[in-house]
């Protein structure tokens, strides 16, 4: 409670006061809060006192008193009557407000009037905010979600006036004025809300006569998650048979609950597979060993975020596999010259480590100038020089994952270049028999058409050779009149008429041709009915 006074409120800057003096009067404007103690004089033009004050509010007079007629005692009314005339009213009340007249008797019967006008401010009160659509937590705090649109509204009241203003206190800056307006409340929006709209929101209320003024503030949190799914990456121990998975989800606000797992179900339907760590963290990482993995399971890590709605969590995966080299296995080469062995592996998840081993005992091998490793992606070549005996037996192509150990077992055999001469020289002569026969059929089936004959006796001549000449022609009457005409078929046989041409084998050919006659060239050959034999 505080004691308003003339004096004080003009300090305080809790009043506005004006002073008419006259002849005998005087006129003032007081102002006191609620519940205030405020003092309203009456004579103060000098250092007489009142006999007599009394004082009067609309029309009526509520208290009076003097040296000779004192007030009642302060601890049994409001209003009193000082020693000096003013007017103490305890715990203003808002009726309390209005204009006061007071008259003092001072010596020598001389009266003194005052005027008080008396105006008693309420508030601000009830101040209260809202910000929505927001969940509050347990602490008060608000949460709203990235790109969502948020209202905000202040309240209050206050007499006579008031003045309402938004203010905002964030990380990048300090009682920022959102808005301001007289009146019973005042409204705001904001579109779209960004991380940077996260901070303390306040509700000021001024009330514009006492300037007493009342806030509330609250803070606001604007939770996000990415859009992208976590990345989930492997790491190999120095144990085959142990692997490390990571996990990592960057960009949430708060720090979203990832949780590696065994998927044997739906995600959307709830999480059904063995759970293997679970943390609220921005990176997850759990180490597995051979006894843990299979081929084909399926390990996934799944983000968990206030501002993912359920089953549409963001997650990635490994879908697991057993490594599975690849190759031939059996391989031959000459002593002192070389070969590559290949073997490829590139289905295993995880990677696997991929060597070439020898022997049964799967001795290491060590690259040199014997033995030259080399690897193109997923391909790995051994290169032996200069192979010997010794060279010869099995080769292992070993790949190994966290999972399993599996191999590709190749077997080179190493002969003498010597076992290669008989086979190489029975191949020539092969080659060159066929090639014989093809040029002699090739020959015999060209010259088809020309068949050297006898003297029909089946005895040939020495000096001269009767070709035997097949002609076909589809001139048929020059044919006719060059081959005169056969008789009919006798003995029940056919008869089919050659025609011999003589080729001259020297000069005298020429005289003996001269002198032959047609009819000497004309050869009858019986044949039977159904084959010709020459």
């Amino acid at each position: 409670m505080k004691t308003v006074t003339p004096v004080a409120l003009l300090h305080m800057c809790l009043c506005v006061t004006a002073a008419v003096s006259g002849s005998g009067s005087t006129e003032t404007a007081l102002t006191a809060e609620k519940g205030d103690v405020a003092i309203l004089p009456c004579y103060t033009l000098g250092n007489v006192t009142p006999t007599l004050t009394s004082w009067i509010k609309n029309g009526k007079e509520v208290v009076k008193g003097g040296i000779y007629s004192p007030s009642p005692s302060l601890g049994g009314q409001r209003l009193a009557v000082l020693h000096d005339g003013s007017l103490n009213i305890r715990a203003v009340l808002p009726r309390d407000e209005g204009t006061y007249l007071c008259s003092s008797t001072l010596p020598g019967n001389n009266i003194f009037h005052a005027r008080v006008l008396l105006q008693v401010t309420n508030g601000p009160e009830n101040v209260s905010l809202s910000i929505g659509p927001a969940t509050a937590r347990s602490n008060g705090t608000l949460i709203v979600y990235r790109g969502s649109t948020v209202s905000f509204n202040c309240s209050g009241s206050s007499y006579p006036s008031q003045q309402l203003t938004w203010a905002f206190r964030g990380a990048g800056s300090s009682n920022q004025s959102l808005a301001s307006a007289p009146g019973p409340w005042l409204d705001f929006r904001i579109q779209n809300v960004q991380p940077s709209a996260q901070g303390v929101y306040s509700c000021k209320a001024n009330n514009t006569v006492s300037l007493q003024a009342a806030n509330k503030s609250t803070e606001l949190l604007v939770y996000y998650a990415p859009d992208r799914h976590p990345e989930c990456v492997w790491v190999l121990a120095q144990d085959p048979s142990h692997v490390l998975f990571n996990c990592t989800w960057f960009g949430a606000y708060p720090a979203p609950k990832l949780l590696w797992g065994e998927d044997q179900g739906d995600q959307a339907a709830g999480w059904k597979g063995h759970v293997y760590k679970s943390e609220v963290t921005e990176s997850l990482s759990v180490v597995l060993n051979r006894s843990m993995l299979e081929d084909g399971q399926t390990l996934r890590c799944t983000a968990r975020h206030l501002a993912i709605a359920a089953g549409k969590q963001k997650s990635c995966s490994f879908n697991l596999k057993y490594p599975y080299p690849k190759g031939e296995p059996m391989a031959t080469a000459l002593e002192g010259s070389s070969i590559t062995l290949t073997c490829t592996e590139d289905v295993s998840i995880p990677p696997a480590n991929t060597t070439w081993r020898k022997g049964l005992q799967q001795e290491d091998i060590v690259p040199g100038s014997k033995y030259v490793l080399t690897e193109e992606d997923a391909v790995l070549k051994l290169t032996i020089h200069n192979i010997s005996k010794d060279d010869e037996g099995v080769y292992f192509c070993r790949s190994e994952n966290p999972l399993a150990v599996r191999e590709l077992e190749v077997y080179l055999t190493v002969k003498n270049s010597s076992a290669y001469t008989g086979g190489v020289i029975g191949f020539f002569i092969a080659a060159l028999i066929v090639g014989i026969a093809a040029i002699v059929a090739k020959t015999i089936y060209s010259s088809r058409h020309r068949i050297c004959l006898g003297d029909g006796f089946g005895h040939m001549e020495e000096d001269q050779g009767d070709v035997l000449s097949l002609v076909e022609s589809d001139d048929e009457q020059i044919f006719q009149d060059a081959v005169p005409r056969l008789p009919p078929i006798t003995n029940g046989l056919r008869t089919t008429l050659v025609q011999i041409h003589r080729i001259p084998s020297g000069d005298h050919e020429d005289t003996e041709t001269a002198d032959r006659s047609p009819q000497d060239d004309t050869v009858r050959i019986e044949t039977s009915a159904d084959l010709v034999t020459f």
